[in-house]
C-alpha cells in the first residue's frame, strides 16, 4: 500500500524508480527485480543501481491471527530483509548514499495512556515492541557502512487502498460500528499523503538522520475516531462498546493492537520543516473518503 502510493509521488517528483519484490510489479514505468529473503538472494542489478534505498518489507501485523509462526514470520520478515540489505550494500559496488527505513510506533508498548511519547522514550514491553527493537537494532548496522540512515516509525496510515481505514469503514458502512474497548486509547494516525511526502523530504533533506515519528500532530482516542468516521460516513453510532474481553476472546493477543495505544508526538519531524498537510482527522478522512 504505502509502496504503490510512494513509488506515484517519487515518479510524479521526476525520480526513477526500482522495486525489488518477491514477485515483478506490473508498472511499467519501473524497473522490477526479485528478492528472497530467506534464501539470501537479491536480484543482479537491484542494489547496483540505486542511491537511494526505501525498505518498506515486512508482513502485515493484524492481517492474520498472532499463532506462534504468524508472529515469527512477522519478525523475520523485518529482521532478515534488513540484514539481506546490509549484506548485499556491504559486498556489492554501489552508490547508495541513503537508507529510508520503516519502522513503527508499537516500539513504545501496548498502550502509554495520555503520556506524550516521544523518539526519546524508552522501548516498552509487548511483542510488537520487541519486534521493533530487533527491527532497528538491525537498521543500526547500515550506519556502519557510512551511510544516511533515516528511520521512520509509522502510525497506523490512512489510505482507502489497504490498511486498517477500509476495515473499520466496512461496519459502520453497515450500521455495525462500536467504539472498540473503552474508547479511551490513543490512535496516532497519519494522511498516507503526508507519509509519502515525509518520506520525499527525507530523501531530499540531508539534515534528516536518525529516528522521526511519521504521525500527525494530533493523536486521537478510538472513540473520537470512531465518533469522526461515523461522521464522515453520515452514519449513526447505536451499538455500544465492544467489550474488552470479546475482542480478546476473538483476536486473541492481537487484541493487544486495537485495545492498547500510544499518543505519539510529532514534534521532531515538524521541527525539521515538515509541514502537514493533514494535521487534523476529520478533514483527513473526508479526503480519503469522498
Amino acid at each position: 500500500m504505502v509502496g504503490t502510493a510512494l513509488t506515484n509521488t517519487l515518479l510524479g517528483h521526476g525520480y526513477q524508480v526500482s522495486h525489488l519484490g518477491r514477485s515483478r510489479t506490473s508498472k511499467k514505468s519501473v524497473k522490477s527485480y526479485i528478492w528472497n529473503i530467506k534464501d539470501g538472494f537479491i536480484e543482479e542489478g537491484a542494489i547496483e543501481s540505486a542511491n537511494i534505498v526505501v525498505h518498506l518489507a515486512g508482513a502485515g501485523v493484524a492481517d492474520k491471527p498472532w499463532t506462534r509462526s504468524r508472529k515469527q514470520e512477522i519478525l523475520q520478515s523485518r529482521v532478515q530483509s534488513t540484514r539481506l540489505l546490509f549484506d548485499k550494500l556491504a559486498s556489492t559496488s554501489n552508490r547508495c548514499e541513503t537508507v529510508v527505513c520503516a519502522s513503527a510506533i508499537g516500539v513504545y508498548g501496548t498502550d502509554t495512556g495520555e503520556d506524550w511519547v516521544t523518539e526519546e522514550s524508552p522501548s516498552g514491553s509487548g511483542f510488537l515492541a520487541e519486534v521493533v527493537r530487533q527491527w532497528e537494532q538491525q537498521k543500526v548496522r547500515l550506519e556502519e557502512l557510512k551511510l544516511r540512515v533515516v528511520t521512520l516509525r509509522f502510525g497506523i496510515v490512512l489510505s482507502k487502498q489497504g490498511g486498517a481505514l477500509p476495515k473499520m469503514v466496512k461496519p459502520i458502512k453497515m450500521n455495525m460500528g462500536a467504539v472498540l474497548g473503552s474508547g479511551t486509547q490513543y490512535m496516532s494516525w497519519i494522511h498516507i499523503d503526508d507519509l509519502c511526502q515525509i518520506i520525499l523530504k527525507a530523501i531530499r533533506d540531508n539534515n534528516f538522520t536518525g529516528i522521526f515519528n511519521a504521525v500527525s500532530p494530533n493523536p486521537v482516542t478510538n472513540q473520537e475516531f470512531t465518533h469522526a468516521l461515523s461522521q464522515v460516513l453520515n452514519k449513526t453510532l447505536w451499538l455500544p462498546p465492544v467489550p474488552a474481553f470479546a475482542l480478546k476472546l476473538a483476536l486473541g493477543e492481537l487484541a493487544t493492537v486495537v485495545l492498547g495505544g500510544n499518543r505519539v508526538s510529532a514534534e521532531k519531524i515538524i521541527s525539521y520543516g515538515y509541514d502537514f498537510r493533514f494535521p487534523a482527522l476529520k478533514p483527513a478522512l473526508v479526503e480519503i473518503l469522498k
